[in-house]
């Protein structure tokens, strides 16, 4: 997609900090960050929106998702228990689609959130 900006910061053509990259996702940093912890998680391959996606991408899906955690643990917003079953920390992931679902740039994204509450104005 040659006007897609996650399709460039892909092919190194606009700088992103990158905190992880293999060969079919990549996650950087929100450059309008809405959280102490913002990422971006994306896949390298264009698809518009999570309702473009069928049963042949659960495969990237399931990688985007699964990275979530790892991410939130070198982030520092991981859950932790206390061993006594309290827990601190945590993060939210949350996928937009379309324009009625705040969708703004068309290449299917993950946000990672992070930090004390950062969910608050970040819709439920």
């Amino acid at each position: 997609m040659d006007n897609c900006i996650f399709c460039k910061i892909v092919a190194k053509q606009i700088p992103a900090n990158v905190v992880y990259e293999d060969d079919d996702v990549l996650a950087f940093k929100d450059i309008n960050p809405a959280a102490p912890v913002h990422l971006l998680v994306i896949p390298k391959q264009h698809v518009d929106s999570l309702s473009d996606c069928g049963m042949e991408h659960a495969a990237v899906l399931g990688k985007m998702l699964a990275l979530a955690p790892k991410l939130a643990e070198e982030h520092g917003v991981a859950v932790k228990s206390d061993g006594n079953g309290g827990r601190s920390g945590g993060f939210k992931t949350l996928i937009n689609s379309g324009p009625d679902g705040g969708q703004e740039v068309y290449h299917l994204h993950l946000h990672m959130y992070g930090g004390k509450r950062p969910w608050r104005g970040l819709g439920t």
